[in-house]
């Protein structure tokens, strides 16, 4: 019904952020990590799961669609409800659940809060069908270059360097060490993306 909403941090609590998009405030439930990211006044599009309940309608927030249906596939184990799920993705990323699910690892399931040996392997059982190792591996790199090219841009790299960035993680370097080779390109060596990234690759 609400699949995303775009508007103004209005305010924060320990457990929710308030929107204000079209005059109205919505009050959206997210990760402590996810909120720790967000300030008064900012801009922000999150992606959202909409719970209706007898007694409530509750707003869950993400900041890409690849956590939102993470969290989407987490409903579907039984016994996992908006809260537990939203806790797994609290303690490990999509990514990291992913991998966890698919090579039977029950020590990094059960890092995430409220998570315990027993659910950890229930997820792994209901899960593992719904994976691919493929798939996982394409989507680790889509979040990778997604991130680097957020951090490019919060950095204030030309288009060209954000290119670049995002070259060298698709060539498998880390998003942070392709940021910091990037960087240190200086502005007679960046033409254009391959002049950056030959400059960059001689910084590892």
């Amino acid at each position: 019904m609400i699949s995303f909403i775009r508007g103004t941090v209005a305010d924060l609590t320990e457990t929710s952020v308030i929107v204000e998009s079209g005059y109205i405030g919505f009050e959206i439930n997210m990760t402590g990590n996810a909120l720790a990211q967000l300030h008064i006044g900012q801009e922000v599009k999150l992606h959202t799961y909409f719970q209706v309940r007898e007694d409530a309608m509750v707003l869950y927030g993400f900041f890409n669609k690849d956590d939102l249906q993470v969290f989407k596939l987490l409903l579907g184990v039984n016994g996992v409800g908006p809260k537990a799920a939203l806790g797994v993705l609290a303690g490990i990323t999509a990514d990291e659940l992913r991998f966890a699910v698919l090579s039977d690892d029950v020590k990094t399931l059960s890092k995430a809060p409220g998570i315990g040996k027993k659910t950890a392997q229930k997820l792994i059982l209901e899960l593992k069908d719904k994976l691919s190792l493929e798939e996982a591996f394409e989507q680790k790199l889509a979040n990778e270059q997604a991130g680097a090219a957020a951090a490019a841009t919060g950095a204030g790299m030309t288009d060209a360097k954000q290119e670049a960035v995002e070259a060298l993680v698709a060539l498998g370097y880390s998003s942070t060490d392709a940021l910091r080779a990037v960087r240190k390109v200086t502005d007679a060596e960046a033409v254009d993306v391959e002049s950056i990234l030959k400059a960059a690759l001689k910084n590892f």
